[in-house]
């Protein structure tokens, strides 16, 4: 990487606004800070004196533990807050609240909502750092780049392999995130799902679409399959979770059709016997937990570099 390489960027709020040297640098860094999570002591303090606020407006467990955690690990002070006891409730709107959040002069907004772009709008209505945790259908950069670190380590390189992604393309936010990290790495991505859950330009991502499963994941060095998002969805789009199953789900017949030593992504939470098989789940091409932890490290370092380390 080139010494006069700075990152420069206050947000983050997609993979798309990122470029291959500041992935770089987020991975490198995440790698360095994974370290701090297995010490006996599981504290530096690096952000100390730092205020970094945690605004959901969906449900989460692992990204805003995982978020929490690593401020905590870094010293920085940390505040969630329930939208369900804000004043969002009260007919508040968005922007009220993250000015009345930004009067408070918190250095870190860590936001998750369902409108697509939400992150963006708020990033110009305050002078916090805003880090997208997952708006509507658009993107959920940090899980990405877990992927991209968890994928890396297991790999050693991403460019020339291929990853296949499997499920409801069309509403996840971790599918158009990891579309964009993993072309721009210079891996191959193949999509399937059914027809009603792929989006209608999903090439223009850079990703490829097969027509079968079988076809998907033929060949392939990264398996990742998706939870169906039924929250996202107006109407039913599926016959039945048992035909989704039946024709879409991840079996070991056929991980038989990727490489020998491919491995298993899935963000979670898992439907185990509709995605994914429980075997597969659990065995040891699995690298689910791999990415929960993973996460930590990767979050400690979006912090570490959006309040201006180097």
């Amino acid at each position: 990487m080139d010494s006069e390489y700075r990152f420069i960027h206050k947000h983050i709020l997609s993979l798309e606004d990122l470029s291959v040297a500041d992935i770089e640098l987020i991975l490198q860094t995440a790698d360095s800070l994974k370290e701090i999570s297995t010490r006996s002591i599981k504290k530096v303090p690096t952000l100390r004196g730092k205020t970094v606020i945690s605004l959901f407006f969906e449900p989460s467990t692992r990204t805003r533990l995982s978020f929490e955690i690593a401020a905590k690990r870094m010293s920085a002070d940390t505040f969630n807050i329930s939208v369900a006891l804000s004043s969002t409730t009260k007919g508040e709107s968005l922007i009220d609240t993250a000015k009345n959040l930004a009067a408070m002069k918190p250095d870190v907004i860590i936001f998750r909502h369902s409108c697509s772009g939400s992150p963006r709008l708020l990033s110009k209505h305050i002078k916090a750092s805003v880090i997208n945790a997952g708006d509507g259908t658009h993107e959920h950069p940090s899980q990405g780049l877990l992927d991209l670190m968890t994928v890396r380590e297991k790999k050693g390189d991403i460019n020339g392999l291929r990853v296949a992604i499997i499920g409801d393309i069309a509403h996840s936010r971790v599918a158009h995130s990891n579309i964009i990290g993993f072309s721009k790495m210079g891996a191959e991505v193949v999509v399937c799902g059914p027809k009603t859950l792929l989006p209608a330009a999903v090439e223009r991502l850079g990703a490829k679409v097969a027509a079968t499963v079988e076809d998907a994941v033929s060949g392939a060095d990264v398996v990742m399959t998706l939870r169906i998002q039924h929250e996202r969805q107006k109407d039913p789009l599926l016959p039945s979770l048992r035909e989704y199953a039946n024709y879409f789900g991840i079996t070991p017949k056929i991980m038989k059709k990727a490489k020998p030593d491919a491995i298993i992504m899935h963000p979670g939470p898992i439907n185990r016997g509709v995605e994914l098989d429980p075997e597969l789940a659990d065995g040891k091409q699995s690298v689910i937990i791999d990415q929960v932890t993973n996460g930590v490290a990767v979050r400690m370092a979006l912090l570490y570099l959006i309040m201006g380390g180097d």
